[in-house]
């Protein structure tokens, strides 16, 4: 079984990778406006992320404005979008379930085996949420990069990886990390042995007496 330290690192892990993955999923900075050309004008920035978009002035002053339909948005983001919302709600059902495997808890601290066994479920459930976070990151941003390097896209609607990405990317390592850590609670099987068998007594070796 997993010392009680390995198991609190890797529900800090876990937790600070989950609370990353709600921060990049609420920031709006997914994509950025690109300024590889030379007429671009940076008087302002634009961004891109899974639920508005924004404008920011050269003044600090920034716009956002929600996406009108859903149904009008690609395939892609919206795919992305369900992906970060599975990862969020799976590392909040991995939060409870391995608070109530930890050793420092008083759950089921009379059953020893079934409070491993909690810690070692939360932790694979934080690593589903982690892959999870981690495939919608990376599809995402390698859909910026086709289009960049795509020359059919005009150069003054290209993006580059926002912050949010990196976001993602640093919170579902830091959550599929603490998911391992967790895993590491598995309980070891105890081997069994049958039980012995005690020897019959041997009868008394003295000869008998003749008259």
């Amino acid at each position: 079984m997993a010392s009680g330290g390995l198991q609190m690192l890797g529900f800090i892990l876990a937790f600070i990778g989950w609370i990353g993955i709600v921060v990049s999923t609420a920031m709006p900075q997914w994509k950025i406006s690109s300024y590889a050309g030379d007429n671009i004008v940076t008087a302002q920035a634009i961004y891109e992320g899974l639920w508005m978009s924004c404008v920011m002035q050269s003044t600090g002053q920034m716009q956002c404005k929600v996406y009108d339909s859903l149904l009008k948005l690609e395939g892609f983001l919206q795919a992305t979008r369900a992906l970060m919302v599975a990862s969020i709600l799976l590392g909040l059902i991995g939060t409870f379930v391995a608070m109530i495997g930890m050793k420092c808890m008083k759950c089921l601290e009379n059953d020893e085996p079934k409070k491993v066994l909690m810690a070692l479920i939360g932790g694979i459930i934080f690593l589903v949420s982690g892959f999870a976070a981690l495939v919608a990151t990376s599809w995402y941003g390698n859909r910026v990069a086709r289009d960049f390097f795509n020359p059919y896209t005009p150069v003054n609607t290209r993006y580059e990886f926002g912050q949010a990405l990196f976001v993602g990317w640093a919170a579902a390592s830091l959550a599929i990390l603490g998911g391992a850590f967790l895993s590491c609670s598995c309980p070891r099987r105890e081997t069994s042995y049958p039980p012995s068998r005690p020897y019959p007594k041997s009868a008394p070796s003295g000869g008998k007496d003749y008259v």
